[in-house]
């Protein structure tokens, strides 16, 4: 048999992009209730394409993996520069969530299927790091203009003076730099969907030319008198309260209630739980691909810390801690390898008690309460057991002391009230 090699028309799949379309099959095929035939065959398609992705990822791996004993140090070289060059680089991906089982990504999941079959303008809503691109990509792709143009901009990174020609473009002339006939981005996104993230940071002016266009269907580039037609699918996403800035004035009420048609919020990754695995699963291979290293495991103490932290930055942290215990640790990552902001953030915040439990919680923040208290429980008794010594009670129980204290503090128990 013929070893397998690529051509140079044949480009390898990156692993992102595989992830990515799998997580928005996924999310397609929990949407549809029912699909009819055409809609069977568009998702057998996608199958087929996949599985020829994966399966050069997989033959790419095998060659890049076998070596021959006689090979030279020299075609050795070569070979793992090639692999670089062939191989997906997590990094490239900009990963911005996985679609998990929360009870609160239900309920937006059950919004978009609702919503993304129609042209109705969606605006997303959550904290910094959740994934709102991602979420935008899936209702693009459950639309009724997926086979058209996704376009996305960041709102909060367009200087001021350059929003009207980057959103709607510009003549040759109109103002200085301006060398040729530019396209914004509305007229890129014609036909298809427009993505606009962090609409919340744009200021007034270019909430003022924004309307105008969502209400027209219109637009001018800069500097031309000519009026352009467009039609565009608007999913617009903010960490911000924009209901509270249109009370404040500091976001236009017509423009909010123009853009929020239908309302989706995707919550933080402190109340989805469930995706945390798979979170450090892919980040932790993400940066041993970077790192040129084999992906790091970590202690049980960390482990339970990954678990138990809130991640105020959301997905986006959480790839940031990985990343960084993947460079500073040697084989197995522990407690002191987090940065010390991370440890004071989390003793910070209080465990709930069980008399705290009311019937309107989700089941998952239940069991996280009761595990506090049984924790807080452990921890007196291994502390009476020890008479108060912190080193004897982390040797005891296997994990690291800083863990320990760390554990103590959150449940503000004092080891010098156990001494003799």
């Amino acid at each position: 048999m013929k070893p397998f090699k690529f051509s140079k028309q044949q480009e390898l799949p990156q692993y992102g992009e595989v992830i990515e379309r799998i997580e928005i099959l996924r999310s397609r095929l929990r949407l549809s209730k029912s699909l009819d035939q055409e809609g069977v065959t568009q998702i057998l398609d996608e199958l087929k394409s996949l599985r020829s992705k994966i399966l050069l990822l997989s033959r790419s791996k095998q060659l890049d993996e076998s070596k021959d004993a006689d090979d030279s140090q020299e075609s050795v070289a070569k070979k793992s520069t090639s692999k670089r060059k062939q191989q997906s680089n997590y990094a490239e991906l900009g990963f911005q969530g996985v679609l998990g089982e929360s009870p609160g990504l239900l309920t937006a999941l059950e919004i978009v299927r609702r919503a993304a079959p129609t042209d109705l303008p969606i605006l997303i809503e959550g904290e910094s790091g959740t994934g709102k691109e991602l979420f935008a990509k899936v209702i693009h792709a459950n639309g009724l203009r997926s086979d058209q143009p996704f376009i996305s901009i960041n709102c909060g990174a367009i200087p001021e003076n350059l929003i009207e020609s980057e959103l709607f473009g510009h003549k040759k002339g109109a103002f200085t730099g301006a060398t040729a006939d530019r396209k914004g981005h509305f007229e890129s996104a014609d036909g298809g969907t427009i993505f606009l993230d962090e609409v919340g940071e744009l200021p007034l002016v270019g909430q003022v030319k924004l309307l105008r266009v969502l209400q027209s269907r219109e637009l001018q580039r800069v500097g031309s008198d000519q009026v352009v037609s467009v039609d565009v699918r608007v999913v617009a996403a903010t960490n911000r309260d924009l209901a509270q800035m249109a009370r404040d004035g500091t976001f236009r009420e017509d423009l909010y209630y123009r853009l929020g048609v239908i309302h989706a919020t995707l919550p933080p990754l402190r109340e989805r739980k469930d995706e945390i695995p798979l979170l450090y699963d892919f980040f932790a291979r993400e940066a041993a691909e970077n790192l040129k290293r084999e992906p790091i495991r970590i202690s049980k103490g960390l482990s339970q810390f990954l678990d138990d932290y809130h991640y105020p930055g959301n997905i986006r942290e959480m790839r940031n801690l990985i990343y960084r215990i993947s460079c500073l640790a040697d084989d197995v990552a522990d407690i002191q390898h987090l940065p010390s902001v991370v440890l004071q953030d989390h003793d910070e915040q209080p465990a709930q008690a069980v008399s705290e439990i009311d019937g309107t919680m989700p089941l998952n923040q239940v069991k996280k309460i009761a595990g506090n208290e049984a924790e807080k429980e452990f921890l007196r008794q291994g502390l009476m057991r020890t008479q108060g010594s912190v080193v004897n009670l982390a040797k005891e129980l296997d994990i690291n002391r800083s863990y320990l204290q760390t554990l103590l503090k959150k449940h503000g128990i004092k080891s010098k009230s156990f001494k003799p």
